[in-house]
């Protein structure tokens, strides 16, 4: 896992000054190594930062440079299967100088050009520059679980892994998109190309894009996208036991596969059904499996060591349990300046103190990201379904009704207030936002009612990201995939164990397991009106102990509406929330707070607002 950021441009005078010192704001991403390397007209620039993970001699160093061909790369990631294409490409009459993957990544598109994406199973970001073609190809993985971020203007393309390098260069702008802001309060989330700042961008998970120095043209387009559900007649429909069988084959096989490090690898064991399935297939690939727990002792229902002990003890891993820490206040302004762009997701907290533990042990560690998204794992997926089900029954008339009174009338915060709202959304074909949503449409006008001109285009964006599948189970796991996985769960992963110099690796999020759920596994067998994960679960009959409890879900979470009760994290919502500078409107704070008091569930709302405000503060943003 490593950082890069680099610069190209048609231009034959740039500044080259910032180059170093905003790799250099990356250092967490690789404390190992760092490099920097310029063409010899001086208009493209490499820089990286390295966290050695394959091939830990100086040989892996980048940026990497094939004189032979004229091509020199930067990487971000790991290609989990760089052995087999090494073999390919040897046969192909490629000579290799190291055991590193980034050579790996060379040779494949000295081989195959563009096309080398279609050959690598991995989790990656990386930029290519071509001296003889005078083009640069960047990229970004099928999932996303690497980040690129971007700037172009007048011919001058900048990017980097996190938007603070890009920022090291005082001469970019630092402005707020006022778009990307109403997606953050409506969605949670900054979805798609969308970036925080005016005149940034961030490259869609899937995509690649070629930026051609002679032309100065920029173009971008997707390489790869989930794949249709099957429609074979019921003779060649597979029926449970075979696709029960292939789950656990490919399963087996990343997990196999992402154990492969030169550097100590644990497994990021819950005691959840996702975890616990990726420990059963680490058992079967490795003499010596190393399992981790964080436990929050004095936290009841969030301290899972005991389910977790249960799994351990049964495949016999070497296992630690290690207890976190009482979490100050004083962390929250540390993540909203790590997150580059600010972050909804209170679990960031938990998150970070796992990657921080973990990192004591282990450079590389696997987890079960990706399950919810790919196996219908969420709680409000039984209860869309059950919207679907019944809301047909009533009159749209009616409906409408409902959802407008529960906006204007109960409380935000208010249970099931969400859920009233989304009464009107035809569920046969579209999803409604208030489900997933932070701050309804009426809530964000009255937030941002102090800024002149806001436009409520949340809804717009969410409607036009929204899958077009008939089926809602199959439309909501899509939509979670291609939005809240890889704008929420993933940037989440990614910094926090950064920002700790850890790599987490997500063995459901091979791209055979991806197509395999949403190619060839049908809706009843991810989520009904009753039950969540079928199929995941009838594998944990399988592999799992008897006594490990399926129906057990628990999200990765903190007591955040306890901690906003008193104490120095309600202090410093209060204190960030009510400064004279805040962008959001005061009456409209206050009623926040007055009903987080009262009992209503508005903390990760206030969360928002104050990750928001501190990243604002921080990197001295303006509207």
């Amino acid at each position: 896992m490593c950082g890069l950021v680099g610069i190209a441009s048609t231009q034959h005078s740039i500044n080259r000054s910032w180059l170093c010192s905003g790799r250099d704001t990356m250092t967490h991403r690789g404390p190992d190594d760092a490099g920097e390397w310029w063409s010899d007209d001086g208009r493209v620039g490499l820089g990286h930062r390295r966290l050695s993970i394959i091939d830990l001699s100086p040989l892996g160093h980048q940026p990497m440079r094939d004189e032979h061909r004229g091509l020199t790369i930067v990487f971000n990631g790991e290609i989990y299967n760089h052995s087999e294409l090494r073999n390919k490409l040897v046969a192909l009459g490629f000579v290799f100088n190291s055991q590193s993957d980034t050579e790996v990544l060379l040779a494949a598109y000295a081989a195959w050009g563009e096309e080398c994406l279609a050959h690598l199973n991995g989790m990656f970001t990386f930029a290519l520059f071509d001296d003889r073609q005078q083009k640069l190809f960047l990229t970004r993985d099928r999932a996303g679980e690497k980040p690129l971020f971007y700037h172009f203007k007048d011919g001058t393309l900048q990017f980097s892994s996190e938007l603070k390098a890009l920022l090291a260069n005082p001469s970019n702008p630092q402005q707020i998109n006022s778009v990307s802001l109403d997606c953050y309060l409506g969605m949670g989330f900054i979805p798609g190309e969308l970036c925080i700042l005016k005149g940034y961008n961030k490259l869609p998970p899937a995509h690649a894009m070629r930026f051609d120095l002679q032309s100065g043209k920029l173009k971008t387009w997707r390489y790869w996208k989930l794949p249709e559900l099957s429609t074979f007649t019921p003779a060649e429909t597979k029926n449970e036991n075979e696709l029960l069988n292939e789950l656990e084959t490919l399963l087996e096989d990343a997990v196999g596969q992402q154990l492969v490090a030169d550097v100590p690898v644990g497994v990021l064991l819950s005691g959840g059904l996702d975890s616990s399935l990726v420990t059963a297939m680490a058992v079967r690939r490795s003499q010596k499996v190393r399992t981790f727990t964080i436990g929050f002792p004095g936290h009841g229902k969030l301290d899972e060591t005991q389910h977790a002990r249960k799994i351990a003890n049964h495949f016999g891993t070497v296992h630690t349990e290690l207890m976190a820490e009482p979490t100050t206040a004083d962390l929250i302004p540390q993540l909203a300046e790590q997150f580059d762009e600010p972050m909804v997701d209170s679990s960031m907290i938990p998150t970070w103190l796992v990657s921080n533990l973990v990192r004591q042990h282990c450079t590389v560690a696997l987890g079960g990201d990706g399950g919810d998204e790919l196996f219908g794992g969420y709680s409000y997926y039984t209860k869309l379904a059950w919207m679907e089900h019944k809301l047909t029954q009533i009159p749209s008339w009616i409906r409408n009704i409902i959802a407008r009174t529960s906006e204007k009338w109960l409380p935000v915060g208010m249970k099931s207030r969400n859920y009233l709202q989304g009464c009107h959304i035809d569920l046969r074909n579209c999803l409604p936002l208030q489900v997933a949503g932070i701050f309804d449409a009426t809530t964000r006008r009255k937030l941002m009612r102090n800024v002149p001109n806001y436009n409520l285009i949340a809804e717009d964006i969410y409607r036009n990201r929204t899958p077009k599948q008939q089926d809602i189970i199959q439309r909501v796991t899509r939509m979670d995939f291609q939005n809240y996985l890889s704008e929420d769960i993933l940037v989440k992963v990614d910094r926090a164990s950064m920002m700790n110099s850890l790599e987490v690796r997500a063995p459901l999020l091979d791209h055979r397991l991806i197509e395999f759920a949403f190619g060839h596994v049908p809706s009843h067998l991810k989520a009904t009106l009753s039950d969540k994960k079928v199929l995941l679960k009838r594998l944990a009959h399988k592999v799992l102990p008897p006594e490990f409890e399926k129906k057990r879900k628990q999200g990765f979470s903190i007591p955040l509406n306890e901690w906003l009760k008193a104490g120095p994290f309600r202090e410093l919502i209060w204190d960030t929330l009510t400064r004279a500078d805040c962008l959001f409107d005061q009456v409209m704070v206050q009623n926040l707070l007055n009903g987080q008091d009262r009992g209503f569930n508005n903390g990760e709302r206030l969360f928002a607002l104050t990750q928001f405000e501190l990243w604002r503060q921080h990197y001295r943003v303006g509207l």
